[in-house]
């Protein structure tokens, strides 16, 4: 064949917590974001280097959390470092920041909508950083899709 059609790869969203980080990722078409786990800081880049070995990955969109006037919050300098250590450890994979406002409130009632119980949904914080992690690369995706309208 003269030409081989080009294949996408999964766009993959973090939510980047001290204690928990919510990993999402796109289906292989960048259509649908879906929760793939929640891990620790001390095991996100092994949990990286297994999914890009067996996914194609185009970029990943990590959460910028902000304040309301646009700027960068305290929480920043949490994140710095990961991405200092992300670069240098996956140099050729891009990164946008994209922002992560209201995602924990929009996932808790994302989460309560569902029908999750109380009970449940007190001892399975990890959930919530999961359904963040969504709601960042989904809204990553929309506002993609708007720039071509």
């Amino acid at each position: 064949m003269l030409f081989e059609l080009y294949k996408m790869g999964r766009i993959l969203a973090i939510d980047y917590g001290q204690k928990r980080i919510g990993i999402a990722a796109t289906d292989p078409e960048q259509i649908i974001a879906n929760g793939l786990d929640t891990v620790s800081p001390n095991e996100i880049f092994q949990f990286l280097s297994d999914y890009f070995a067996k996914e194609t990955v185009d970029k990943v969109v990590i959460g910028k959390p902000q304040n309301m006037n646009g700027e960068a919050s305290a929480s920043m300098k949490y994140i710095e470092p990961f991405v200092k250590g992300f670069k240098k450890k996956f140099p050729n994979m891009p990164i946008e920041f994209h922002d992560e406002r209201f995602t924990s409130v929009l996932a808790n009632r994302a989460i309560l909508e569902s029908g999750v119980k109380k009970k449940e949904r007190r001892e399975n914080k990890k959930l919530v950083d999961k359904v963040s992690a969504v709601i960042i690369l989904q809204s990553y995706l929309e506002s993609q899709r708007m720039k071509f309208l």
